[in-house]
């Protein structure tokens, strides 16, 4: 679709955006006694199909199905909502040559894909016919099966496809016409690298591999943060203050918990310039990932609710609301 096609579809969306939860509603639900209250809560407000009787994860999955025929509905190119779930597929990918090559089975291990879930993607890995996957994936899905197989090398199988994905989204951020999807996808990689630096950090990973698992970006130069992480975490913390993230090494001074929630805080502020978009793709994708920001909010707080948790660990761990 051309951005002026996008015109209605926006319209649309604006209604919409009204629904979307904001920080005040968080709070309340932080302030809730329990799990079941915020569960309540949510139905009130139209989320799952209005059973009383549905649980957490019942609740989510529909709220999730609901956005996905959203965007079919209003028309999104394929190729944008491709984007928006290649670490999904590629998450789908890992876990299928796991189960084939451990025989381990895990029900919980597989995103939803009308294409390629877990059905299709073991038949797809047990007869070896990679030809039937994207062409960015045959060649990463043939030598991570080759390496499980002969090897058993979990943690080496997870760098390998964690670094394809990473490459994926990179290339759809250098390759698309789309400014948004382009900025935004351009940010997962970002923040992706940061990540993995960080761990390799705490876990005192050699240089090579950090290397390895570390995707290049137009952002900043990933061989100086690979040496950064392969010295200690105060490296990492001089690197990200050097290239303007010092707010991120800040988080990780404070916790790994709070630094996830300025990740996806900073994820999220990429999508409130689109308020003030009246045309193309970009305000239906920022809701559609607004959507899934108070999902995993939502998630994060009944989870902490059932495990008792304070309010003040909660406030910690909630992220920032697009509404």
């Amino acid at each position: 679709m051309r951005d002026a096609d996008y015109i209605y579809a926006v319209a649309c969306i604006r209604a919409k955006e009204k629904t979307l939860l904001n920080d005040a509603d968080v709070q309340t639900m932080v302030g809730m006694k329990s799990e079941k209250e915020v569960l309540s809560f949510l139905t009130e407000k139209g989320w799952g199909d209005g059973s009383v009787d549905s649980d957490m994860e019942t609740v989510l999955s529909e709220e999730e199905e609901k956005q996905m025929k959203l965007l079919k509905t209003l028309g999104v190119d394929q190729k944008i909502i491709d984007t928006l779930f290649v670490q999904e597929l590629y998450h789908n990918l890992k876990a299928a040559i796991k189960e084939v090559c451990t025989g381990i089975e895990d029900g919980q291990a597989f995103y939803e894909h009308d294409q390629y879930g877990k059905t299709q993607l073991m038949q797809i890995i047990q007869e070896k016919d990679f030809e039937k996957l994207p062409e960015d994936m045959q060649k990463v899905a043939e030598d991570a099966l080759d390496i499980m197989l002969t090897t058993r090398d979990g943690q080496r199988l997870d760098v390998m496809i964690d670094r394809a994905c990473l490459d994926a989204i990179e290339k759809a951020a250098a390759t698309t016409k789309d400014k948004f999807l382009a900025e935004y996808a351009e940010n997962k990689v970002v923040i992706a690298d940061i990540k993995i630096a960080v761990r390799a950090a705490a876990t005192k990973r050699p240089l090579k591999m950090i290397e390895e698992a570390l995707a290049p970006n137009r952002t900043f130069d990933v061989k100086a943060l690979a040496k950064a992480a392969a010295t200690d975490r105060d490296a990492v913390y001089e690197f990200l203050d050097r290239n303007g993230y010092s707010q991120a090494a800040d988080a990780l001074k404070d916790s790994f918990s709070s630094f996830e929630k300025w990740c996806d805080d900073y994820i999220m502020s990429t999508l409130m310039n689109q308020k003030t978009n009246i045309q193309s793709s970009g305000p239906v994708v920022a809701f559609f990932l607004a959507k899934q920001n108070e999902i995993r909010t939502a998630r994060i707080i009944m989870t902490a609710k059932a495990n008792g948790f304070s309010d003040d660990a909660i406030s910690e761990r909630v992220r920032k609301m697009y509404g």
